[in-house]
């Protein structure tokens, strides 16, 4: 039987060496409801500064008989996309600052969605295992030359490279704007190009909604929450030492449901918490971290931050079914050093209050927030952020009718050495497993898979 906790080792592998083969723009293949000059409405949720990325993934796909060639499947995805941009044509227009650094997406007379075909002399099977991330696969997510963090301003907003390796397989590297949607909204979007992809006319289900007006800051702005997920602390624990000054690794583990659901049952104090399982994975991977790290002194202030999806919180009004903006709020859970290395229920029960204290009230004090600060940099200090994949529909969406990818997901997590995430298993015969993949300071990498290891 296989360990309920298993390391997953991934070569580390030269960059794959990938040939260009030609660029060329996208654009919606009809009439869309804005002219050069138009401009549409950004909220707060959506251009905050953790928004303002490219977010990159990857999905393979093996050969087959109904993919052996170049131009049917460059022409499924190319065909697929300009339909599908007419009724997501924000995707073609671009990102500029208003007032204040506010963004807006506005209309040119020309503008479009970038595509890449590419190709490699490497087969898939020399790639590494096909689960677990890997930052080797980089130069398959196309990057502009000189390309600097968080540039989003006026570069197109989706970007799609198709590689072929020598096998016959290929994959597909995406970079898409969160400015313009959070996970699921990506996955609907997703879900909309494959599904029109494999029908051959465009299939939008749900019909896609902007109208992020309804984010508007309340005037004037009330702020009735401290925020402490935005805010600056002074980190004078030995935390922000230790990975600074440490080269940071990349690793993942496979974590069985069995595992999941007896954490779940351990961190149960009494019969009346309503842990989730979330909630007890990620106090674990929490607890684990700040113990392989041992972070002193132990009243060092410490903040785990997650996003919640706030979606079914939104009831004034309710939001549209096929909205697909930011929707997203910044749950934060803080204590001390002493307290997370102690007793699982006691981190869960922290987690769970985070989580559970998203409402919209929350939802609209963070906009409102956002408004007032408009913070300009991401604040780290004390601070691991946990984002979870495990409830997109990754696999399901990113089928063009060549069947499911062997592989969908990120590639590197090195960029973020504070980021852990949570990610579904691409097997048919996964049985509820996640992978946690987390960066961190190599010399605790052994420390972090036996606390991670230990049920206690």
């Amino acid at each position: 039987m296989a360990p309920w906790v298993q390391e997953l080792h991934f070569p580390h592998l030269d960059p794959i060496p990938i040939t260009i083969d030609r660029t060329f723009p996208v654009m919606p293949a009809g009439p869309i409801p804005v002219s050069p000059g138009d401009t549409l409405y950004l909220s707060n949720l959506d251009d905050m500064i953790g928004s303002r990325v490219l977010t990159p993934t990857v999905y393979f796909y093996k050969s087959n008989e109904h993919n052996s060639t170049h131009p049917p499947v460059m022409k499924t995805f190319h065909d697929a996309l300009a339909r599908v941009l007419v009724p997501y044509y924000p995707f073609s227009g671009r990102l500029r600052e208003v007032e204040n650094g506010k963004l807006e997406v506005f209309f040119g007379p020309d503008q479009w969605v970038l595509m890449i075909e590419a190709h490699s002399d490497t087969a898939l099977a020399n790639l590494g295992d096909l689960t677990v991330p890997n930052p080797s696969w980089a130069p398959l997510v196309y990057k502009f030359p000189n390309e600097g963090p968080f540039n989003v301003i006026d570069t197109p907003l989706l970007i799609a490279q198709v590689t072929f390796f020598s096998c016959g397989g290929f994959s597909l590297g995406l970079r898409t704007c969160h400015c313009l949607c959070d996970g699921l909204g990506a996955m609907q979007f997703l879900a909309a190009w494959s599904s029109t992809a494999k029908a051959g006319v465009s299939v939008t289900n749900p019909i896609p909604c902007w109208e992020r007006e309804i984010f508007r800051p309340r005037e004037p702005p009330l702020v009735e929450y401290p925020h402490f997920e935005f805010m600056r602390i002074e980190d004078m624990s030995s935390l922000s030492t230790t990975l600074w000054n440490n080269k940071m690794v990349q690793k993942c583990y496979r974590i069985s449901r069995e595992c999941q659901t007896h954490l779940k049952n351990l961190a149960r104090s009494d019969k009346d918490c309503a842990f989730t399982t979330f909630d007890a994975m990620a106090a674990h991977v929490w607890r684990s971290w700040v113990k392989s790290i041992d972070v002193k002194p132990l009243d060092s202030n410490l903040r785990l931050t997650f996003s919640v999806n706030a979606r079914q919180k939104v009831k004034n009004p309710n939001l549209i079914d096929g909205f697909y903006g930011n929707v997203v709020c910044l749950a934060c859970a803080m204590s001390t050093a002493k307290l997370v290395k102690g007793c699982l229920s006691e981190v869960t029960k922290l987690v769970h209050g985070a989580r559970i204290g998203i409402s919209e009230e929350y939802l609209r004090s963070t906009i409102d927030y956002l408004e007032v600060e408009r913070p300009r940099r991401m604040e780290f200090d004390g601070k691991l952020s946990i984002t979870q994949w495990t409830r997109f529909s990754i696999y399901e969406s990113a089928d063009f009718g060549w069947g499911k990818p062997v592989y969908a997901g990120p590639i590197d997590l090195t960029p973020t050495p504070q980021v852990c995430v949570f990610l579904p298993e691409g097997e048919a015969d996964s049985n509820g497993a996640m992978l946690v993949c987390i960066c961190l300071p190599e010399p605790v990498t052994d420390k972090f898979r036996e606390f991670l290891s230990l049920m206690d």
